[in-house]
Formats: structure tokens, C-alpha cells, sequence
């Protein structure tokens, strides 16, 4: 009878001990006065990135309030912040761990404790940035600006909220914003080369327009010009595409290709892909199994999934890639992609100036391809563009976009998206404002685009932040619906005047009047250079003379700005010139 008695009365104080875990509120301010009762609890087998975000969160909050929480692995420790899912989350929540590369998360208060988890891999780590963004008001910007708000004091408030990310592989190349921290920030898990970090790591897409590199002409076409396409009735020896009926040609590919990933294991998909041309080959061969497969893009499929066949025999678990890119852009017939193809389609030829299932006409055709694809291809990578490839520096008002054609590649089961921007220099058209915003959008694309800007233009350009949204606007008023633009734009388009050129020129005026540092001069500075770009361009003679070209010289230098994909600046600079004083 008494050992019943006590087992019921430590009973009774396991009850009442819970009790008060999950419903006191006497700890709820996470800091006041510089000072903190909370500590950071990591379980003991905590992966590397659930050990950078504990890090970092303790680090924020004393930056933020001059507080340092203790990291502890003493689950016990109360009041706590548990990072990563654990046995006693799991007591408090009843959530079971999820799978490591889940990077779905969830923040939440049970009593005075805050709980937040997910995957091991990168899921728990977003969990912390999500909740140091959203309810702290922390901004990481670009890699040099991290908005910190200040606070004396803070009450944790009562929070149930959870994440998934909409598209699985995310990542832009935009030059400035190539930093590893950054793009975790950002929820960004893709690039072109994996990385081994704090972070989680980066997954990677390997290559581009590779058939060409697997069999290139320089070696071959001398001893085996019969490898090469055929064009009016001769084997061409220049950069084309390759002879894909030759079965000596597919032996090379699985050879070359598999050699390449036995000495490079950690990517996870690996391009087969056309050459960046229209040089198909038009041997009798490879008509005939065109005429079988529906076109271009049936034969290439034909060729890749008997690669693909040999690559799962050695690699199950990865991927060979190929492309859906202007002459092999339109679906196949009678013939699918392999389990382990991935068909990266690319929107090339679109109008960027309208969402893409807006109903412009100029990109129905790309949209009844990106379904006929979603409905054959077991996985769709979308290779998509940003940035006008003509002029880097010119405005492109393309922001009303993004968050609407993320939202359609999603809805036609698009594992993963790649967005082209300015990746060999700096000093793009808001090149950083672009790469934050669209790295939001490709973890949520619906998020309101303004408002994003708002924040970023807010947060990055301090008193000349109103000045700089009065450009953005004017830049986005150039868009009309009878208006289409693709990446190629020149600066006689006729989204471009002289008025627009004389008030943007006006507004970035007042900008850099207004801007209270010399940085921030300078950031208005590389926005300036938009407009005075186009007034260059537009008047060659008169901007010599007028100091517009001086100015604008002298900025792409500081700030070694390239005006457009494959062209240097002293190149551009003497061909300027030349051309300006004729």
C-alpha cells in the first residue's frame, strides 16, 4: 500500500510537471535589459547544419538585444529553445522525425519552451533563419547587408508555424549573390558545383551542353567525321550537334559520361545534352528516328534514355540530364524519358514582359509544351531567364513575373528551377534586389512581389530608399500589355524613351542627395547606371560630350561591370568610342 501510495503520488508530479511545462507563461520574455533565462537546446547527435543554426541564433539574439543564450545539450535545461528534432520535442509535440532531406520545419511554442525543427539536412537550420526573419525582423539581404533590428526586450509570443518549400531544387547565378551563407539564408540548395559546408551543403546540376565535351570535334572529326552531324549532305566539322543514330557515338557518351561521374560522385544529376546550336544532324539515320519519335526532341530522348540504361546499372540513385531547348523544345511521341531522366526545359524563346499563362500570344506555344512535357517527362528541371542578355545594365522591368511563372512551373510538376541572371559580373540591372527576391519566390512564389521589394529597398538603401521605389515604379510602368519583350532586348526597343530616361535620371538625382553615407551613394550610384547606360546607348556622340558617357565609364569600372554575356569592358569601352565619333 505504500509503495502504491508513492508510485501515485510521483504520478500525480509527473502530471503537475508537465502541466506547468506546457502552460506556464512566467518565462516568456526571451530577453529584457540585456539579459536572458533562455538556453539553446541541441541533441547531442545534432547534424552540422542544426549545430550553424543554433550558433547563429544565439548569435542574432545577442546582436540584437545583448543577451548570449547558452548552448546546451542538457534537454532538461528549461526555458529552453530546443533546435532539431528530439526525444523530448517528440514527448512535447508527438511529431515523429522527419526524413533528413526534408526541408520542411516547423516553429512552435509549447508553454514557456519554443521548438523548432525539421529535416536534419537543411530542414531544422531554415526552421531558425524563418523565425529569426519573420518574427524578429532579421533581413539577410545580400552578403554584405543583414538587416538587425535592435530590442531592449522581447516576449516570445504564442507560434504554431509551419513550412514547405514549393519547389524541391532551387538556385540563380546572379554574380553578386554567390556566397555560400547567403544562399542559406535564402533557402537557396543549388548550384552548379556542390559544396561541402556548415550550411547543409549545395546539391548540383552538372553542366551544359555537354554531348560536345563528351565528344568533341577537336579529337574526332579528323580520324571519325562520321560522329559529327550531317548538313547539306557533309559531315561538319564545327561546333554542332552530333550524329545520335551512330552506335559508336552512344558508346562513347555512356563511357565518357560514366568515367566522369565515377571521378565526380557528389553531384546528383548529370547533363547529356545538346550543343548551343541549331546544327542538328540531317542524316538519313537520324530522320528516321525522328520520323519514329515525334522530332528533334524524340531522337535525343531515344539516345539519353540508352545512357541513362547503363548509368542505373552503376549509379541508381542518380540522374542524367538532358535539354528541351529551342529545336528539341516541343514533347516526343511514342517514346518517354527513363525513370532517371531529367528533361530540363528552357524558355528561351518567351516574353518576359507578361506572365507566361497570362494568354500572350507569344508564349502559348511554350505553354503547351511545358504541359506536354509535364505529363510525359518523370522529372522536369526548368532552365528560366531573368536578365536581358543584350544590355546587363539596361532596365528589364521583369519583376511582375517571377512570382507568377515560378507558380506555373510549380503547378506542371517542375522538381526544380535554375534562373539565369548576371553571372559573370557585378553591377546588373538591381541585380541584388532580384537575386533576394527571387530566391523568396522560389521558396514561396505566393509571396506579393511589392512588398518584397519594399522590404529590400527599405532595408538596403536607407533615406533613399523612397527615391529608389519611385525608379522601380517607373521602371515597372513600362510594361503594357500590348508591350513584349524577351532576353535580347536592345536600347531602341520601344519599351524605351528619352522622357523615361529624363525622369528616371531626375528621380536617382534626389537619391544620391539623399543618401547619408558614402555607400549608399554608391549603391544609388550602380542603380544610376541603368538610365545612363540607355541615354549612352541612345546618343553615342552626344553622351561624349554631355560627361554621361564619362560618368558611366568610370562607374562600370569601379564597379567592373560587364554590359553583356561574353563581352569584356575594354572591348565595349573601344568599340563605344569608335563607333561614337564617327
Amino acid at each position: 500500500m505504500k509503495h502504491l501510495k508513492t508510485d501515485l503520488f510521483n504520478l500525480l508530479g509527473a502530471i503537475l510537471l508537465l502541466f506547468f511545462a506546457t502552460n506556464s507563461h512566467a518565462a516568456d520574455w526571451l530577453f529584457s535589459d540585456g539579459r536572458s533565462d533562455y538556453k539553446i537546446v541541441i541533441s547531442a547527435y545534432a547534424s552540422t547544419s542544426e549545430q550553424t543554426a543554433a550558433k547563429e541564433l544565439q548569435q542574432y539574439i545577442e546582436e540584437m538585444s545583448g543577451a548570449r543564450l547558452p548552448i546546451t545539450s542538457d534537454l532538461n535545461a528549461r526555458p529552453r529553445i530546443i533546435v532539431g528534432h528530439n526525444a523530448r520535442l517528440q514527448l512535447l509535440t508527438a511529431a515523429k522525425q522527419p526524413e533528413a532531406d526534408d526541408e520542411s520545419f516547423t516553429y512552435k511554442t509549447v508553454g514557456s519552451d519554443l521548438l523548432i525543427w525539421g529535416g536534419s539536412q537543411r530542414g531544422t537550420m531554415y526552421g531558425v533563419f524563418a523565425f529569426l526573419e519573420k518574427e524578429m525582423g532579421i533581413r539577410w539581404l545580400t552578403p554584405s547587408c543583414t538587416v538587425v533590428p535592435k530590442y531592449r526586450e522581447w516576449k516570445l509570443p504564442r507560434l504554431d508555424h509551419s513550412e514547405s518549400p514549393f519547389i524541391g531544387y532551387r538556385y540563380s547565378n546572379y554574380f553578386v549573390a554567390n556566397n555560400a551563407k547567403w544562399s542559406a539564408h535564402t533557402r537557396e540548395n543549388m548550384k552548379w558545383s556542390p559544396k561541402i559546408n556548415e550550411f547543409g551543403n549545395i546539391e548540383a546540376y552538372w553542366g551544359a551542353h555537354t554531348m560536345g565535351e563528351f565528344v568533341p570535334t577537336r579529337e574526332f572529326f579528323g580520324s571519325h567525321p562520321e560522329y559529327f552531324c550531317m548538313r547539306d549532305g557533309k559531315r561538319y566539322g564545327g561546333y554542332g550537334q552530333l550524329c545520335l543514330s551512330n552506335p559508336e557515338v552512344l558508346e562513347l557518351c555512356k563511357t565518357r559520361l560514366m568515367n566522369f561521374m565515377r571521378r565526380n560522385p557528389t553531384y546528383r544529376i548529370y547533363s547529356l545534352s545538346q550543343n548551343d546550336n541549331f546544327l542538328f544532324c540531317q542524316c538519313e539515320k537520324c530522320k528516321a528516328i525522328e520520323d519514329q519519335y515525334g522530332g528533334h526532341s524524340g531522337i535525343i530522348v531515344w539516345f539519353v534514355n540508352q545512357v541513362a540504361d547503363a548509368v542505373k546499372q552503376e549509379f541508381p540513385d542518380k540522374f542524367v540530364g538532358t535539354f528541351a531547348y529551342q529545336y528539341s523544345r516541343q514533347p516526343p511521341s511514342n517514346i518517354k524519358p527513363r525513370e532517371n531522366v531529367v528533361i530540363r526545359l528552357c524558355s528561351i524563346e518567351c516574353c518576359f514582359a507578361h506572365p507566361l499563362d497570362a494568354g500572350c500570344p507569344q508564349n502559348e506555344k511554350f505553354m503547351s509544351d511545358l504541359k506536354g512535357w509535364a505529363d510525359l517527362a518523370p522529372h522536369l528541371f526548368i532552365w528560366d531567364y531573368i536578365v536581358d542578355y543584350a544590355q546587363y545594365i539596361a532596365p528589364w522591368p521583369n519583376f511582375q513575373v517571377l512570382g507568377p511563372n515560378i507558380k506555373v512551373f510549380g503547378k506542371n510538376k517542375a522538381i526544380g528551377i535554375f534562373e539565369e541572371a548576371q553571372y559573370q559580373s557585378a553591377g546588373a540591372e538591381f541585380d541584388e534586389m532580384k537575386a533576394w527576391v527571387v530566391n523568396q519566390l522560389l521558396w514561396n512564389p505566393n509571396q506579393d512581389v511589392d512588398s518584397l521589394v519594399n522590404v529590400f529597398v527599405k532595408g538596403y538603401y536607407g533615406k533613399a530608399a523612397p527615391y529608389i521605389k519611385k525608379y522601380y515604379d517607373l521602371c515597372q510602368s513600362l510594361v503594357k500589355p500590348d508591350i513584349h519583350y524577351g532576353i535580347y532586348i536592345r536600347e531602341n526597343h520601344e519599351i524605351y524613351s528619352d522622357e523615361f530616361i529624363r525622369k528616371a535620371l531626375s528621380i536617382l538625382d534626389k537619391a544620391k542627395q539623399a543618401a547619408e553615407t558614402e555607400w549608399l551613394r554608391e549603391q544609388v550610384d550602380r542603380v544610376r547606371m541603368q538610365p545612363l547606360y540607355l541615354h549612352c546607348m541612345r546618343h553615342k556622340a552626344a553622351s561624349l560630350t554631355d560627361g554621361t558617357w564619362s560618368e558611366l565609364k568610370e562607374l562600370m569600372l569601379k564597379h567592373k561591370a560587364m554590359h553583356r554575356e561574353g563581352r569584356n569592358q575594354a572591348e565595349f569601352f573601344r568599340n563605344f568610342e569608335t563607333e561614337a565619333r564617327k
